[in-house]
């Protein structure tokens, strides 16, 4: 068998941040030990920790790790390039919907609200970040929902907004994509007609 070419320090703390963040997100952070990542990456602990001292450096990585990537994908469909803001609200809805869509049959919900959920203590760096990622993308939905011709509140639509968001990928988890969760684009088309 060939031997793989070693990998840099920088590829090997990215190809363990997938590991890790795949483990986290299909068994739980709590449930998933430092251990078991290693092995499932194929690195020995103690590379591990040289990567990351700690579990909740480990978490706090993922998790912002996560929300780059979140960020970087809502922010190309939600550009200002002609489109009228209630399509790009709605382009914002099919990014997120993507992971709970049939498709996505291991959807367990939103990341950023499963690290809360297990993480509650607001002293650390992963809840920290979760927080940020979950303000973010209500201020991407209130400056989406301010450019709405003649919505009279554009704040409280965006909080609608961003509950049917949350509710959707709980709702998913629970009860499927074909349950309630398929409901949350007429709503939202609704409460932009509603507002237009």
């Amino acid at each position: 068998m060939p031997r793989q070419p070693r990998r840099s320090s920088a590829e090997t703390r990215e190809h363990v941040l997938c590991v890790a963040g795949d483990l986290f997100y299909r068994e739980g952070i709590r449930a998933t030990g430092v251990d078991k990542i290693a092995a499932d990456a194929g690195v020995a602990p103690t590379t591990l920790y040289r990567l990351f001292p700690s579990k909740d450096e480990l978490v706090a990585a993922y998790t912002e790790r996560a929300a780059e990537l979140r960020r970087r994908a809502i922010t190309d469909v939600v550009a200002a390039d002609g489109r009228p803001a209630g399509e790009r609200i709605l382009a914002l809805f099919e990014v997120l919907s993507a992971e709970v869509a049939p498709a996505a049959p291991e959807c367990r919900g939103c990341t950023f609200l499963m690290v809360l959920t297990e993480l509650p203590d607001d002293s650390l760096a992963a809840h920290r970040h979760a927080v940020a990622m979950k303000r973010w993308i209500r201020d991407t939905v209130r400056t989406l929902t301010a450019e709405l011709p003649d919505e009279p509140n554009p704040d409280a639509l965006a909080d609608q907004l961003v509950l049917i968001l949350d509710g959707y990928t709980a709702s998913a988890q629970a009860l499927g994509p074909g349950g309630p969760a398929a409901q949350a684009r007429p709503l939202v088309e609704r409460l932009l007609a509603l507002g237009a």
